[in-house]
């Protein structure tokens, strides 16, 4: 049978082994804790009061007063002898209290505070065994989490990559009978017919991109992007976007300025990829503008390191997005509303871009102010 303890709090009968008093609730942990509490308090006291082990033992008293070897009359009494001390600025321990008055003898209060200092102590380990066992379960239960989370991000990367490869074929039969179409080689067609088919073939190219997007995003996410490394031109780079580019933003009404180097200038990149992330970079900074607003690129050389910077005075972010913008098919405006169309891809597959580069895509906005974003490149 489990030896009875009194409840540091109520003086409740409890069992050794419980871990909460069934009276008042209290856990014994907790009251090691008051217990350890109480002692860093002594320390605080005048030089002149002796350390006890008693400090640590909350309700001291009442303790000895349920084991029978003190009467409840001697306790009251040493208690208004302490509070009397106290009143007068001279701090006792209970303890010393009731022996000097010859309440207790000095064998019998050492016991009733070793008695209380091991339930304590038992009860510290106990509660501590219990925290261990449920960091276990915790930890087991995240690693579960985690690994639900890991494969449903497979199976959404392989979704990704299917879907965007089926839809490549009717695409490729949609370009195919745009291009009949607009050639005349179906039969001649008037003024608002090849309107018609202008927006058609601009839709198309719109939507032919986005696929190419989710095709790369969905490579770089299963760890197959491939990167062909060598000396290219920053003038071929830019040849490869800016058309494209200017032509956005002149019918945004953006005013596009791109800064090219005074002198031939080689980087060590990926030709192709480093075009798209600069494209995608200028796009979105006129994407996310208002008319009349204006976007600027601009190529700084320093000791062997080439610095890209594509900066604007659009809508811009709050600092607390600034992890956000980089999440992939996630748009910060996520509403049935939104302004902004995308796969909500770009930036993510950018600086994935950027890192196997092996640099870092920076980025730094203020709302209705503007954003930047830059990185570096070895020269090459």
């Amino acid at each position: 049978m489990p030896e009875q303890i009194s409840c540091p709090r109520c003086n409740h009968q409890i069992d050794s082994s419980a871990e909460n008093c069934t009276n008042c609730g209290l856990s014994l942990a907790i009251a090691a804790v008051l217990a350890e509490n109480e002692m860093v308090k002594q320390f605080t006291e005048p030089a002149e009061i002796s350390l006890s082990p008693e400090i640590l033992v909350p309700r001291l008293g009442d303790y000895m007063v349920e084991r029978g070897t003190l009467a409840k009359e001697q306790l009251s009494a040493a208690l208004k002898i302490q509070k009397a001390d106290s009143a007068a600025g001279k701090y006792r321990l209970l303890g010393q209290i009731l022996i000097t008055e010859g309440f207790t003898t000095q064998s019998d209060l050492d016991t009733a505070i070793t008695e209380q200092i091991v339930q304590l102590q038992d009860a510290l380990k106990k509660s501590n065994t219990q925290l261990e066992e449920r960091v276990q379960e915790r930890t087991v239960d995240l690693q579960k989490a985690l690994n639900k989370i890991t494969e449903l991000n497979r199976l959404k990367t392989n979704f990704v990559s299917n879907v965007s490869h089926e839809l490549r074929t009717p695409l490729a039969h949609m370009v195919g009978y745009l291009e009949l179409l607009r050639d005349g080689s179906l039969g001649k067609t008037n003024e608002e017919q090849n309107h018609a088919l202008g927006v058609l073939v601009k839709s198309y190219n719109r939507l032919h991109g986005l696929i190419d997007e989710l095709i790369e995003f969905s490579l770089v996410s299963e760890g197959d992007m491939s990167l062909v490394q060598e000396p290219v031109s920053v003038t071929t780079i830019l040849q490869a976007t800016e058309s494209h580019a200017q032509k956005l933003a002149n019918e945004k009404q953006i005013q596009l300025l791109i800064k090219h180097p005074a002198e031939e200038i080689f980087v060590l990149a990926d030709k192709s990829k480093i075009s798209w992330v600069i494209g995608e970079l200028i796009i979105n900074g006129i994407k996310f503008n208002n008319p009349g607003g204006k976007v600027l690129f601009e190529i700084n050389q320093s000791n062997g390191v080439i610095n890209f910077k594509i900066s604007d005075n659009g809508i811009g972010f709050k600092a607390d997005q600034l992890e956000e913008i980089f999440e992939p098919f996630h748009q910060l405006d996520g509403s049935s509303t939104r302004r902004y169309g995308g796969t909500g891809i770009g930036l993510a597959l950018s600086k994935q871009i950027i890192e196997a580069h092996g640099s870092t895509l920076k980025a730094r906005s203020v709302v209705d102010k503007g954003s930047s974003f830059e990185f570096s490149l070895i020269s090459g």
